[in-house]
Protein backbone atom coordinates (compact mmCIF):
# COMPACT_ATOMS: atom_id res chain seq x y z
CA UNK A 1 0.00 0.00 0.00
CA UNK A 2 1.51 3.47 -1.15
CA UNK A 3 2.04 5.97 1.76
CA UNK A 4 0.34 8.65 0.78
CA UNK A 5 -2.83 5.99 1.18
CA UNK A 6 -1.86 5.44 4.88
CA UNK A 7 -0.87 9.30 5.48
CA UNK A 8 -4.49 10.02 3.86
CA UNK A 9 -5.75 8.62 7.17
CA UNK A 10 -3.63 10.20 9.61
CA UNK A 11 -5.70 12.50 11.37
CA UNK A 12 -4.77 15.61 14.30
CA UNK A 13 -6.98 15.10 17.24
CA UNK A 14 -5.61 16.39 20.53
CA UNK A 15 -2.73 18.36 18.88
CA UNK A 16 -1.57 14.56 17.80
CA UNK A 17 -1.19 12.71 14.95
CA UNK A 18 -2.95 9.66 15.28
CA UNK A 19 -5.01 6.53 13.11
CA UNK A 20 -8.73 5.74 13.72
CA UNK A 21 -9.69 2.18 14.65
CA UNK A 22 -11.47 1.30 12.07
CA UNK A 23 -8.89 2.38 9.59
CA UNK A 24 -6.60 0.43 11.03
CA UNK A 25 -8.53 -2.58 10.73
CA UNK A 26 -9.45 -2.34 7.05
CA UNK A 27 -5.52 -2.03 6.70
CA UNK A 28 -5.22 -4.88 8.94
CA UNK A 29 -8.17 -6.85 7.29
CA UNK A 30 -9.58 -7.61 10.15
CA UNK A 31 -13.09 -6.68 11.57
CA UNK A 32 -12.89 -3.34 14.17
CA UNK A 33 -14.24 -5.40 16.62
CA UNK A 34 -11.55 -7.95 16.45
CA UNK A 35 -9.24 -5.45 16.49
CA UNK A 36 -10.75 -3.47 19.46
CA UNK A 37 -11.35 -6.83 21.18
CA UNK A 38 -7.23 -7.24 20.69
CA UNK A 39 -6.25 -4.10 22.14
CA UNK A 40 -8.94 -4.54 25.32
CA UNK A 41 -7.40 -7.85 26.37
CA UNK A 42 -4.09 -5.85 26.27
CA UNK A 43 -5.00 -2.56 27.54
CA UNK A 44 -1.91 -2.42 29.95
CA UNK A 45 0.19 -2.16 26.35
CA UNK A 46 -2.01 1.40 25.31
CA UNK A 47 -1.35 3.80 28.16
CA UNK A 48 -2.83 7.51 27.25
CA UNK A 49 -0.47 8.94 25.10
CA UNK A 50 -0.59 5.58 22.73
CA UNK A 51 -4.26 4.70 22.32
CA UNK A 52 -7.54 7.31 23.95
CA UNK A 53 -10.97 6.55 23.01
CA UNK A 54 -12.45 9.44 21.14
CA UNK A 55 -14.90 12.03 22.70
CA UNK A 56 -18.68 12.52 20.73
CA UNK A 57 -16.83 16.40 20.03
CA UNK A 58 -13.99 14.66 18.37
CA UNK A 59 -15.93 12.11 16.34
CA UNK A 60 -17.79 14.69 15.35
CA UNK A 61 -15.03 16.61 14.28
CA UNK A 62 -13.45 13.58 12.20
CA UNK A 63 -16.57 13.24 10.48
CA UNK A 64 -16.52 16.67 8.91
CA UNK A 65 -12.57 15.60 8.44
CA UNK A 66 -13.36 12.71 6.33
CA UNK A 67 -16.55 14.19 4.44
CA UNK A 68 -18.31 11.11 4.88
CA UNK A 69 -20.42 9.82 7.82
CA UNK A 70 -21.20 6.56 5.98
CA UNK A 71 -19.19 4.72 8.70
CA UNK A 72 -22.89 3.17 9.67
CA UNK A 73 -24.09 3.55 13.92
CA UNK A 74 -21.40 2.72 16.72
CA UNK A 75 -22.41 2.06 19.96
CA UNK A 76 -18.69 2.78 20.97
CA UNK A 77 -16.15 5.75 20.29
CA UNK A 78 -13.54 4.90 18.57
CA UNK A 79 -10.09 4.46 19.47
CA UNK A 80 -7.29 6.71 18.29
CA UNK A 81 -3.81 5.24 17.90
CA UNK A 82 -0.65 7.84 18.32
CA UNK A 83 2.35 6.14 15.91
CA UNK A 84 3.45 4.49 19.75
CA UNK A 85 0.01 3.09 20.03
CA UNK A 86 0.50 1.86 16.20
CA UNK A 87 3.84 0.18 16.74
CA UNK A 88 2.77 -1.34 19.89
CA UNK A 89 -0.12 -3.41 18.09
CA UNK A 90 2.30 -5.06 15.92
CA UNK A 91 2.80 -6.93 19.53
CA UNK A 92 -0.31 -7.53 19.76
CA UNK A 93 -1.48 -8.42 16.41
CA UNK A 94 0.71 -10.87 15.50
CA UNK A 95 -0.07 -11.63 11.87
CA UNK A 96 2.09 -11.67 8.86
CA UNK A 97 -0.40 -8.96 7.26
CA UNK A 98 -0.29 -6.76 10.83
CA UNK A 99 3.70 -6.99 11.05
CA UNK A 100 3.57 -5.94 6.95
CA UNK A 101 1.26 -3.44 7.56
CA UNK A 102 2.76 -1.36 10.88
CA UNK A 103 6.29 -1.14 9.00
CA UNK A 104 4.44 0.81 5.99
CA UNK A 105 2.51 2.83 8.65
CA UNK A 106 5.48 4.05 10.93
CA UNK A 107 7.50 4.59 7.44
CA UNK A 108 4.27 6.89 6.92
CA UNK A 109 4.20 8.34 10.26
CA UNK A 110 8.19 9.08 10.02
CA UNK A 111 7.58 10.57 6.46
CA UNK A 112 4.95 13.04 7.71
CA UNK A 113 7.17 14.07 10.66
CA UNK A 114 9.84 14.75 8.24
CA UNK A 115 7.52 16.96 6.01
CA UNK A 116 6.58 19.15 9.18
CA UNK A 117 10.21 19.49 9.66
CA UNK A 118 10.99 20.77 6.47
CA UNK A 119 7.62 22.74 6.64
CA UNK A 120 9.51 24.35 9.66
CA UNK A 121 12.59 24.93 8.22
CA UNK A 122 11.07 26.48 5.31
CA UNK A 123 9.12 28.53 7.21
CA UNK A 124 12.40 30.03 9.45
CA UNK A 125 14.26 30.46 6.45
CA UNK A 126 10.87 32.88 5.21
CA UNK A 127 10.63 34.34 8.06
CA UNK A 128 14.67 35.56 8.53
CA UNK A 129 14.60 36.55 4.78
CA UNK A 130 11.24 39.02 5.91
CA UNK A 131 13.94 40.24 8.55
CA UNK A 132 16.32 41.19 6.31
CA UNK A 133 14.44 42.51 3.84
CA UNK A 134 12.85 44.80 6.74
CA UNK A 135 16.39 45.46 7.64
CA UNK A 136 17.49 46.62 4.25
CA UNK A 137 13.92 48.36 3.35
CA UNK A 138 14.84 50.48 6.64
CA UNK A 139 18.61 51.29 5.60
CA UNK A 140 17.47 51.78 2.40
CA UNK A 141 14.52 54.08 3.93
CA UNK A 142 17.06 56.11 5.62
CA UNK A 143 19.40 57.01 2.81
CA UNK A 144 16.39 57.98 0.39
CA UNK A 145 15.70 60.48 3.27
CA UNK A 146 18.73 61.85 3.53
CA UNK A 147 19.03 62.25 -0.61
CA UNK A 148 15.70 63.62 -0.34
CA UNK A 149 16.54 66.12 2.47
CA UNK A 150 19.79 66.63 0.52
CA UNK A 151 17.68 68.11 -2.48
CA UNK A 152 15.33 69.81 -0.50
CA UNK A 153 18.37 71.54 1.15
CA UNK A 154 20.27 72.22 -2.29
CA UNK A 155 16.21 73.51 -3.68
CA UNK A 156 15.93 75.91 -0.92
CA UNK A 157 19.74 77.27 -1.19
CA UNK A 158 18.95 77.96 -4.79
CA UNK A 159 15.16 79.37 -4.26
CA UNK A 160 17.12 81.64 -1.71
CA UNK A 161 19.77 83.23 -4.31
CA UNK A 162 17.38 83.55 -6.55
CA UNK A 163 15.02 85.96 -4.06
CA UNK A 164 18.59 87.73 -3.50
CA UNK A 165 19.25 88.41 -6.54
CA UNK A 166 15.53 89.27 -7.30
CA UNK A 167 15.69 91.59 -4.29
CA UNK A 168 18.65 93.29 -5.65
CA UNK A 169 17.15 93.68 -9.00
CA UNK A 170 14.36 95.36 -7.79
CA UNK A 171 15.87 97.33 -5.17
CA UNK A 172 15.36 100.97 -4.81
CA UNK A 173 18.12 102.66 -6.93
CA UNK A 174 19.85 105.50 -5.65
CA UNK A 175 22.11 108.02 -7.11
CA UNK A 176 23.20 108.66 -11.14
CA UNK A 177 21.25 107.55 -13.51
Amino acid sequence: MQLTVIQQRIYEIRGQRVMIDYDLAELYQMETKRLKEAVRRNRKRFPEDFMFELTKEEQDGLRTQIASSNRGGRRYAPFAFTEHGVAMLASVLNSDKAIEMNIAIVRAFIALRQLALQRNDFQQQLQQLRTELHQRVDVHDAQLNQIYEALENMLDIEAEKKAKEQAWKNRERIGYQ
